[in-house]
């Protein structure tokens, strides 16, 4: 699966589980670490865990594990290693803290409702 159709089923799980505040940061031409980070907010540990149950099982069923998963159990940052796309899934005050989206502000952004279509809510 091509990194583009891998962000368009990240991101449309993530609208299905009420994912909140998505940014995608295109890092191709920056970095070798991964193509694309997905960075998505969660209201609480069980949200977390939701949002990053549901990535692993549309992920698995197209037959694509992760390379890692850290922070699974403490919820306040769940990272999902997938190769060429990198999930951020934060509780609000440790995206804060954290704030990858200035870390790598010079990045370009991708337009989420380009990946998973106008009418989506995430």
């Amino acid at each position: 699966m091509d990194a583009w159709s891998k962000l368009k089923l990240i991101l449309t799980t993530l609208a299905s589980k009420k994912a909140e505040l998505p940014v995608v940061i295109d890092l191709r031409n920056l970095t070798t670490i991964s193509d694309f980070f997905v960075i998505v907010s969660a209201g609480s540990d069980t949200h977390a865990r939701t949002l990053a149950d549901a990535v692993r099982k549309a992920l698995k069923e197209k037959g694509i594990l992760p390379f890692s998963l850290e922070g699974y159990d403490t919820a306040g940052w769940i990272l999902m290693d997938y190769g060429d796309v990198m999930v951020h899934i934060f509780q609000p005050p440790v995206r804060e803290l954290y704030s990858l989206e200035s870390l790598w502000m010079d990045a370009p952004r991708v337009d989420v409702s380009e990946l998973i279509g106008e009418g989506t809510k995430v």
